[in-house]
């Protein structure tokens, strides 16, 4: 019996790209959280962490979400 074919959601999700969505993130989210909270990583200023762990949501979520509409705009 043939697998049926992954979900949309499934593909970004899985494989390449989400590869290339975890890349992105890490280097996004690394730039910004120097940009945002520069002090607090380079000195003895208390890290907010909530404000850390969603600057790394943010383009995780962004490029996830433009490969999904990529492919949703390809599907006949």
């Amino acid at each position: 019996m043939p697998d049926k074919p992954k979900s949309i959601l499934g593909q970004v999700l899985t494989g390449a790209i989400l590869r290339r969505s975890l890349i992105v993130t890490f280097i996004v989210g690394s730039l910004l959280n120097v940009i945002n909270q520069g002090d607090s990583l380079f000195t003895s200023q208390p890290i907010d962490w909530v404000k850390l762990c969603l600057t790394f949501c943010v383009p995780f979520l962004v490029t996830t979400y433009g490969a999904y509409s990529a492919l949703m705009a390809q599907k006949p």
